[in-house]
């Protein structure tokens, strides 16, 4: 079978049409070009270039070869499946150039050439070489490697202010760097790292990126499954062509992108792209309501016998609880955010929840519970009781939590979470009992929880009741 490539585009069936890229020119570098970028930031970057052919992908991959050699290959083309009830294939072709450890000179180039403007990246949060606190970590490895040696940086950060310096000895206005992994005030962050990566080679450098250099907070959100044989199987069938560097996610997809004052290059807000004052806003409300919702789903999900996220919205009790979490508990905690609708959002996120398409385990989402719930139900429990409210919904997910690790404990399966002493804590005694140990050691609640006689009664009976399995009393409508 024929790989995708320039010369199979004419082959492609309808309505999976393609014509050849307009243009090879490029306006953007991307380091990371994973799956979640192919399928997220490319797809935007793609629809751009339908009309503006300035901004084509420059892809660096900073550890292996095997994404950019396979888009390479394909001439930068590949097929992104969108799997939901009506599934769908389109071609994106918005890669340009195709850039490993070797090509660094290659990539010293584009970053340092003018018509480059904006600089993404989607590297993990390990990616960018952070402490514990936020702060870059000096002592990493490869930022020790790269305060060394700066003509092959190991990092991002090393990469990206050795762009920006070598702008500023051309006298090139700075590009934008964007970084596009869910890590809180990720602009923020970003900003800072770059500033102290260089006030350790340069100070005027590290003042000349404090004062010129704008770097957006960002929120990404779409589920991309990995890509598997299935995928590739799927995709030769119906296209009629091989393609090994395939693609898939949901429909739903977000990218919120703070309003920095000034232009980032490409037009996305015009390809669907939310460009805001109030991307925190965003955050909140997807890790309360999306992030929030399904971990309840999860701990209930799993007690009542589920295995996918799917599967438990099919359950009319749990789905009908769950709505009414979000629609009680959580909505009216949430600021107002400019041009957010909050009840537009709950009933898109369940209806993604609903997805027959995507299978997302349950398993998977109930792992560091102690390290997320804080986040994703703690704070809107803190925010209902500051108002005087204990949210039984938010209560009963919690309660749901402490039975999920009392019955992994008990049954001598693993409890994959950081806090490595929870089947210690849950290991005898009543739910009561494991409350009071867990809120003891600060884990999985909030501290307040302690101080709040109220609270921790209502926590205890919502915990003894998922253990009992006694749905009527914690399902509430």
């Amino acid at each position: 079978m024929k790989r995708l490539s320039v010369d199979t585009l004419a082959d492609l069936p309808a309505p999976i049409v393609r014509d050849r890229p307009a243009s090879d020119a490029v306006g953007i570098v991307h380091f990371g070009p994973g799956a979640f970028h192919r399928a997220h930031q490319a797809d935007y970057i793609d629809r751009v270039l339908a009309h503006d052919p300035r901004w084509g992908i420059a892809a660096v991959s900073l550890r292996t070869r095997g994404t950019i050699d396979a888009l390479a290959a394909q001439d930068g083309l590949y097929t992104l499946a969108i799997r939901d009830a009506v599934s769908s294939m389109r071609i994106i072709a918005a890669h340009r150039r195709f850039l490993g450890p070797e090509d660094a000179a290659e990539t010293h180039r584009l970053l340092a050439h003018p018509a480059v403007l904006l600089v993404t990246t989607t590297v993990t949060e390990k990616g960018y070489c952070l402490a514990p606190d936020g702060s870059l970590d000096l002592a990493h490895p490869d930022i020790v490697h790269d305060l060394a040696d700066a003509d092959v940086p190991r990092s991002v950060i090393g990469w990206i202010v050795a762009g920006l310096a070598a702008r500023l000895d051309a006298g090139i206005a700075p590009f934008v760097p964007m970084p596009c992994d869910n890590l809180a005030n990720n602009g923020v962050k970003l900003h800072a790292a770059l500033i102290a990566f260089a006030a350790a080679r340069d100070q005027a450098l590290a003042d000349w990126i404090a004062a010129e250099v704008r770097v957006p907070s960002t929120m990404v959100d779409s589920i991309t499954p990995a890509s598997d044989d299935g995928l590739y199987a799927d995709v030769a069938a119906t296209l009629g062509v091989e393609d090994r560097a395939a693609v898939q996610r949901e429909t739903f997809a977000q990218w919120v992108i703070e309003d920095i004052g000034r232009p980032l290059g490409p037009d996305l807000a015009a390809a669907g792209a939310i460009v805001t004052d109030d991307v925190a806003g965003y955050e909140k409300a997807k890790l309360r309501i999306l992030n929030g919702a399904h971990s309840t789903l999860a701990y209930a999900g799993l007690l009542r016998g589920h295995a996918s996220v799917a599967a438990a919205m099919r359950d009319a009790a749990l789905a009908g609880f769950v709505d009414a979490m979000i629609r009680r508990d959580i909505i009216p905690m949430l600021p107002a955010t400019r041009g957010l609708d909050l009840d537009l959002y709950r009933a898109a996120v369940l209806d993604r929840f609903r997805n027959p398409a995507i299978v997302h385990r349950l398993d998977q989402i109930a792992q560091d519970g102690s390290q997320k719930l804080p986040y994703r139900l703690g704070d809107t429990l803190l925010a209902n009781r500051a108002v005087g409210r204990i949210p039984g919904h938010v209560v009963a997910a919690l309660g749901c939590w402490v039975a999920f690790i009392m019955r992994q404990s008990r049954a001598g399966t693993p409890i994959v979470d950081p806090a490595h002493d929870l089947a210690t804590l849950a290991g005898d005694g009543s739910a009561a009992d494991v409350v009071d140990r867990l809120v003891a050691a600060d884990i999985g609640m909030p501290r307040a929880v302690a101080d709040d006689p109220a609270l921790l009664a209502a926590v205890k009976t919502a915990a003894a009741a998922a253990e009992r399995g006694d749905w009527n009393i914690l399902l509430i409508g």
